[in-house]
């Protein structure tokens, strides 16, 4: 089927670029959609789009914008069957996955950022010169380039649109080439909501066509992007060098720590739920447990009994708990990571493999734990982003700390324990922008998400985030009205 993959000032319209992109199910191998990318120019009509409407939207009173955003919500809430289903097709995630997370998520964030548009926050207006008033504006910075992933395309794209339109910016939104058909549907239901054409573009096509055009755009105010370290170093450098604001979410390698006095069949399971979520295609997944010698065997053996129940199977179907990987190409690279773990001497205690019985042309691979392997080996360092597992053991909780912290990522941890001097410790000194306690994955609305170090800056969801697409302005009125100013005398002469 033959899709328009471009919606620029509120129209649903063909690319005018080179490349075709073929939209598969990588859990059958079977094509979803297709359609041509967009081209440079594309990018161009889409920035100015959005520039045009901005003089509208920022201007609108946080009730109007807030007042649309409920309606969007509900609209989406009255689609979230055929958004699940589409969400599911193009990216081969679990439908229960899809039904049960990915889509109320969506929901559920437009609904806060309809509340959120009508609480901006900032420091109360005094006389702190006792001469003035001061006072604070939070102003919208304008048009924000986003480029979001395909590992949740919508909710991601919600995470980068949500905030800044409810601040009265307006977007142009890079969803994957591999996953956009959810985002377009997305800007859709904005308008219909009430929310003017021309807040919400969608541009798709590949990093080198329509990425690096939005990024280096001169009439791009602000850079949001969420992927890999790798490229976010790319992007940030291109943003600096035209001195905009840039928002980063990037990798992870989340270390999943259990003390001795945790319960360890708790643990086990959440081990094996935090690391499988989106066929562990999740920045956040837990990918490194660090376990007391203690516990460390049964630990890892009930780990590696409760992975090899995990259903394998094609998205759509109900009884699916672990679905495909994005495409063969991170099929390939995540088991090449496991043989190399492999061909180092680290032993695999389940999966490791592509199942034998898995259809040609698809792309799973097998719920895999690894044991043995080096702190500073590339399966322990880098992100496999692929339903992977690394378990070593420590013998002291500074160890633990340490172990936790020893990678340059620091997105997400969690900390299993009986003892609240522990949890507290570990949420202390574990560098990382959430860290749970005796669970792992579960987000929220109402807090932030985002990163310490190699993982980026800036924060997703919450107030946080709303005030990382505003821009802070110091108004300050002489309360006086004396023509001579005591701070005059710096420049004047008593005479003059």
């Amino acid at each position: 089927m033959t899709v328009a993959l471009q919606h620029i000032g509120g129209e649903r319209r063909e690319g005018r670029g080179e490349e075709v992109h073929v939209i598969l199910d990588p859990s059958t191998g079977e094509e979803v959609a297709r359609g041509t990318g967009a081209s440079a120019a594309d990018v161009d009509e889409a920035v100015a789009a959005a520039r045009t409407a901005f003089g509208d939207w920022s201007r609108r009173t946080p009730g109007e914008r807030s007042e649309a955003m409920h309606a969007w919500a509900r609209i989406l809430g009255s689609r979230a069957e055929e958004l699940s289903a589409l969400e599911s097709r193009q990216g081969g995630k679990p439908i229960r996955l899809a039904r049960g997370f990915d889509i109320p998520g969506v929901v559920d964030n437009v609904a806060f950022f309809a509340g959120a548009a009508r609480n901006l926050e900032g420091k109360a207006s005094a006389e702190y010169s006792g001469d003035h008033t001061s006072s604070i504006r939070r102003e919208p910075i304008g048009v924000v380039g986003s480029i979001a992933p395909w590992n949740y395309p919508l909710q991601m794209a919600a995470w980068k649109v949500l905030p800044a339109v409810a601040a009265g910016n307006t977007i142009v939104l890079k969803p994957s080439e591999l996953t956009p058909l959810t985002s377009l549907i997305f800007a859709e239901t904005a308008e219909e909501a009430g929310i003017p054409a021309g807040v919400i573009n969608v541009v798709t096509g590949s990093g080198l066509a329509v990425g690096d055009p939005l990024i280096s755009h001169p009439d791009v105010d602000m850079v949001s992007f969420t992927g890999s370290t790798a490229v976010g170093r790319q992007i940030g450098a291109k943003a600096a060098g035209q001195v905009k604001k840039v928002h980063l979410e990037l990798g992870g390698k989340a270390p999943f720590v259990v003390f001795a006095d945790a319960d360890v069949e708790a643990a086990a399971r959440g081990a094996v739920a935090g690391a499988l979520i989106n066929t562990g295609q999740d920045c956040t997944a837990a990918t490194r447990v660090y376990a007391h010698a203690d516990i460390f065997e049964v630990l890892t053996a009930r780990i590696a009994e409760l992975m090899g129940q995990v259903t394998i199977g094609a998205a759509a179907d109900e009884a699916t708990e672990l679905g495909a990987l994005i495409s063969l190409a991170q099929r390939d690279r995540v088991a090449g990571m496991v043989d190399r773990a492999r061909e180092t001497g680290a032993q695999v205690l389940c999966g490791g493999r592509v199942p034998a019985e898995a259809p040609e042309g698809t792309a799973f691979y097998e719920p895999t734990l690894v044991i043995g392997a080096a702190q500073d080996s590339e399966i322990v360092q880098d992100e496999v982003f692929g339903p992977v597992l690394v378990a070593l053991p420590f013998e002291t909780d500074d160890e633990a700390i340490r172990l936790a912290n020893d990678t340059p990522f620091g997105l997400a941890a969690s900390a299993w324990t009986g003892s609240v001097f522990r949890a507290q410790r570990a949420s202390r000194e574990i560098q990382a922008g959430c860290v749970w306690i005796n669970d792992h994955i579960p987000i929220i609305s109402e807090m932030p998400h985002g990163g310490y170090k190699a993982s980026g800056f800036g924060k997703d969801m919450s107030q946080y985030s709303l005030d990382e697409y505003t821009q802070v302005k110091h108004v300050i009125s002489d309360i006086t009205g004396a023509d001579h100013k005591e701070w005059h005398d710096l420049i004047f002469t008593a005479e003059s």
